[in-house]
């Protein structure tokens, strides 16, 4: 049984339970279970990917400002371990993390998730969204508000890219998923 990208690593806990029971082997890419036994995972390092785009910012920021992180879906691995990441990044700088979000991994819910903290806070240099989605649903919202504030996303979409190449994102961290495809 192989299960891709679960958009919830507890959801697919009792799944990997029963295939566990009638001795199937269990083998995840890109999101891991929870619970279970899971004899393969592959996936890209998201602590790592979640590193780059919090040295990019700290760059760009030269180590100093307001930063707002938009969370996936709450629990799933890869939007803990994306944090884990940024938040090592930004260590023992003087970034501050002024709002912290989930927005689920969703275009339109970073959309709306970012209007609110704009409204909320009237100082922001950066966005670090643990997605290409959610970063592209806050950069509309912030083009929308006239401000200029830096954005980053995480997954190199094509939308993502494009934007990047067109100057609107300013950077999105690129996985690999015809890799982790190929190697499943």
């Amino acid at each position: 049984l192989i299960i891709i990208n679960p958009t919830d690593s507890d959801a697919i806990v009792p799944s990997v339970e029963n295939a566990n029971a009638a001795g199937i082997p269990v083998m995840t890419v890109d999101r891991t279970s929870n619970g279970g036994e899971v004899v393969t995972h592959i996936a890209s390092d998201n602590v790592a990917g979640g590193e780059l785009a919090g040295n990019f910012i700290k760059e760009k920021l030269s180590g100093t400002g307001k930063v707002v992180e938009l969370e996936g879906v709450p629990g799933a691995n890869s939007a803990i371990e994306r944090g884990e990441g940024f938040a090592k990044a930004i260590e023992g700088t003087t970034i501050e993390v002024v709002a912290r979000q989930t927005a689920n991994f969703d275009r339109t819910e970073g959309l709306n998730v970012m209007e609110n903290l704009l409204q909320a806070n009237p100082e922001i240099d950066a966005v670090f969204a643990q997605n290409d989605e959610m970063a592209l649903g806050a950069l509309q919202a912030i083009q929308a508000s006239g401000r200029e504030i830096l954005v980053v996303g995480f997954d190199a979409t094509d939308d993502a890219v494009a934007s990047v190449e067109a100057g609107d994102l300013g950077a999105t961290v690129a996985q690999k998923p015809d890799l982790m495809g190929q190697t499943a």
